[in-house]
């Protein structure tokens, strides 16, 4: 391939919003980014005195880029989700940002609900509901949803039915938050034609009289030297802008280049790893701890070469005293495959006198239709060689000899197979090694998610420790009632008394305490 004029190139490249590809001389696309102005940002690349103040890395890809193209779109919200879409799909070397499975925002509302109301979400399923978006500035949607809710009266309390027990819980209706559908304040027609104007606003019905609106009255409080009023109706407006600025949704077919083929990149895979066919059914583990106080594992599954949310599962570490990658790994395998067993175990009740091994009469449970979890056609662990030798040692086991695993190394991504010494090395730019890091990077998120789910939760638990008068006992008691310290201030003193050694005016110092917290 030779290298193409990029003066001649540059000439072509419009000032318009839209996202770059950079390409080697291979062909293969090594970075993607968006640019307000196509021209300048692509233009930075080749000008000399923009080279000499580049970083290494930059430098590196600067030296390597052969090729370049670009496809522009309207507005810089659609370059953001553009840019999302092709970095999930290329993977591209020096792209550090957005290589994970993690979407865009979604909001998603179930009009057949008693009392509707909205939430942001990141996959949209095929359940009924109403969805909105996608929204590519985050902050802004949730302080949009936020502004809507309050305006409009929406509730947002979790209960799919509140009723008068909810409410005694709850605050948003004495501080005018909520028209308090619960307790029949308002009707439900009333209170569905306040949803659907919500919904108008999402979709950008209104868009610009809504946000004229809102600038006159900033102006208005400004004059007025009502600058509190000014600041909030300017942070308002600027949250409706962000969030409301018509974008498309980026999906294949819309005439851009995609190296995600799921077919194609599972049949490399299993000649790659002489399997006996596609592994169809992939599961992979990885292990996060922050510290001893806090290791747990994820796995997720892919079916198809695609993610299957439904089948994602998360685990607490029980059994292993302080940090030790190898030891977690094995837990988490031994948990997660006796328990397929068990629960498959009802299906063949003659399995004790079955000639069959443990892997065939699973198997065959599914060829026949009758196994309750399907055993996957590849293992993937997060680690190297120790990682891989102890899920091997729990699946001999269990009797699962021939499962197929694998280990997969993050520094140069090496493939582990047992009874192999050295690793395997598939070319970067092969689908097969882009589909094992898809699959890699979704466990990693999975499990640092539900890391920090843990270590907010403990770090809210904590405020009760530096409450005056309380010991361990009290804590677990009103932990075990409420289940979180949210609930706690948000009940009744009476409710707090009712537990035992636990007197009315130690209710209220505990709530007096967590309130000023």
């Amino acid at each position: 391939m030779n290298k193409p004029d990029f003066k001649a190139k540059l000439r072509e490249v419009p000032h318009q919003p839209g996202v770059y590809l950079m390409k080697d001389r291979l062909g293969s696309i090594i970075y993607v980014g968006k640019a307000r102005d196509l021209k300048r940002r692509v233009s930075s690349y080749f000008m000399a005195s923009q080279q000499m103040r580049a970083s290494l890395k930059t430098r590196a890809l600067i030296d390597s880029i052969h090729d370049f193209e670009i496809h522009t779109v309207r507005n810089e919200e659609e370059s953001l989700l553009l840019e999302g879409k092709l970095i999930k799909d290329y993977r591209p070397r020096y792209n550090v940002a957005l290589r994970d499975d993690k979407r865009f925002l979604l909001v998603k509302i179930r009009l057949a609900d008693p009392w509707p109301r909205f939430s942001a979400i990141r996959v949209k399923k095929d359940d009924g509901s109403r969805y909105f978006g996608p929204f590519p500035h985050s902050s802004a949607l949730h302080h949009t949803l936020e502004w809507l809710n309050r305006s409009l009266g929406l509730r947002v309390c979790r209960p799919l039915n509140p009723d008068e027990g909810d409410y005694r819980h709850c605050n948003a209706d004495i501080i005018r938050n909520c028209s308090a559908p619960c307790i029949g304040r308002i009707t439900r027609e009333a209170y569905l034609e306040r949803v659907e104007e919500a919904c108008r606003i999402l979709e950008g019905k209104g868009r610009r009289d809504l946000l004229d609106q809102l600038r006159a009255g900033m102006e208005t409080a400004a004059e007025k030297l009502d600058f509190e009023k000014a600041a909030t109706l300017r942070d308002v407006w600027r949250n409706l802008e962000k969030t409301l600025t018509p974008t498309r949704q980026f999906s294949r077919g819309r005439g851009l280049p995609s190296t995600v083929k799921p077919t194609e990149d599972l049949a490399e895979l299993g000649e790659h790893l002489h399997l006996a066919g596609p592994p169809r059914v992939m599961e992979c583990f990885d292990i996060s701890n922050v510290s001893s106080n806090h290791i747990v594992a994820s796995m997720v599954r892919f079916t198809d070469g695609r993610p299957d949310n439904r089948n994602y599962r998360r685990y607490r570490i029980r059994t292993v005293e302080g940090q030790d990658d190898f030891a977690s790994m094995a837990e988490v395998i031994r948990r997660r495959y006796s328990r397929i067993l068990l629960e498959n175990s009802a299906a063949n009740p003659d399995a004790a006198i079955s000639q069959e091994s443990a892997l065939d009469i699973q198997r065959r449970l599914a060829r026949e239709g009758r196994a309750k979890i399907v055993l996957p056609d590849l293992v993937i662990v997060d680690g190297g060689k120790g990682q891989l030798g102890m899920a091997v040692r729990e699946l001999n086991a269990l009797g699962l000899h021939d499962l197929p695993v694998i280990g997969l190394a993050k520094q140069r991504e090496e493939i582990f197979v047992p009874g192999r010494s050295e690793p395997l090395l598939i070319p970067h730019d092969r689908g097969a090694l882009k589909l094992l890091q898809r699959i890699r990077d979704e466990a990693h998120r999975f499990a640092n998610g539900y890391n920090a789910l843990l270590y907010r939760r403990r770090m809210r638990e904590s405020m009760l420790d530096e409450c005056p008068g309380m010991s361990p006992a009290k804590k677990q008691r009103l932990l075990q009632k409420f289940g979180s310290v949210a609930r706690i201030k948000a009940a009744s003193v009476e409710d707090i008394a009712s537990l035992p050694g636990i007197s009315k005016k130690s209710a209220q110092d505990l709530l007096d305490f967590l309130l000023r917290e």
